[in-house]
């Protein structure tokens, strides 16, 4: 599988806090794990939001939305519930 970072999710990552930025990758490591062995981690919020986009969660407060192929996982944003609500409306 291929793995894409757009350079929206790269600034959305970059504007957290460091703790939060901990949060978010282990979120996205847990996503991986997941993928390869359809085991579910407490906490990850794995929800399909509306296609192409799914939502996993980073703790209470952080959201990152991402689009999943057969083939290709791209990160779109990390951030918290208004700005997940921002993209998708402007989509």
């Amino acid at each position: 599988m291929i793995v894409r970072y757009l350079s929206s999710f790269d600034r959305s990552f970059a504007s957290l806090e460091p703790s939060l930025k901990e949060r978010v990758t282990q979120a996205i490591d847990a996503l991986f794990r997941y993928l390869e062995t359809s085991e579910k981690t407490a906490g990850l919020g794995l929800k399909k939001l509306r296609h192409p986009y799914w939502e996993i969660r980073a703790g209470l407060k952080i959201r990152i939305i991402f689009s999943l192929d057969k083939k290709l996982l791209t990160f779109i944003l990390a951030g918290d519930h208004s700005a997940i609500k921002r993209y998708l409306r402007q989509d």
